[in-house]
């Protein structure tokens, strides 16, 4: 078997399927998924209020990136900003046409929009990218694997 044929072989054993030339992970094991930016919208002003900033505001854009990351960690069953193809943030960022600075922050096992969002807000750099002025947008997405734990992702941008 060529390597060609391995590297097919195995992307059909793990499940992966080439769609417009993104891997993608089967989602057949996430249980649920859910948008959560207009939750997630008093939390995000309420910060950035209290620390001398204009709200940010839910951007379907960035929602569906956010989404597809929270699909992707629970498929894969681990928090990460790396699939297990390569696609590391960056490159998620171009394939969904997120134009300018952008960041990311990612979570697990909280079973709610308040929680992660306090999570955050705990953690210095995850606090640094809500409260990045740059940023005016923003997307937050969960989806529970199939033992019910909750991934979460943000996505900010200008």
């Amino acid at each position: 078997m060529n390597a060609a044929m391995t590297i097919r072989a195995m992307i059909a054993a793990t499940g992966m399927l080439a769609l417009s030339g993104c891997a993608y992970m089967d989602m057949g094991s996430v249980t649920e998924s859910d948008f959560a930016s207009s939750s997630a919208a008093s939390y995000m002003d309420a910060a950035r209020r209290s620390n001398g900033l204009p709200a940010a505001t839910p951007d379907a854009q960035l929602d569906r990136a956010a989404l597809e990351q929270a699909r992707y960690m629970a498929a894969a069953g681990e928090m990460t900003h790396t699939t297990r193809r390569g696609r590391d943030f960056a490159s998620r960022k171009k394939d969904n046409e997120i134009k300018g600075v952008a960041a990311e922050n990612v979570a697990y096992g909280a079973t709610d929009i308040g929680r992660v969002m306090q999570m955050w807000m705990e953690s210095p750099p995850h606090r640094r990218n809500m409260l990045d002025p740059r940023f005016s947008r923003f997307g937050v997405a969960s989806a529970s694997d199939s033992k019910g734990k909750r991934y979460w992702a943000m996505v900010l941008g200008e």
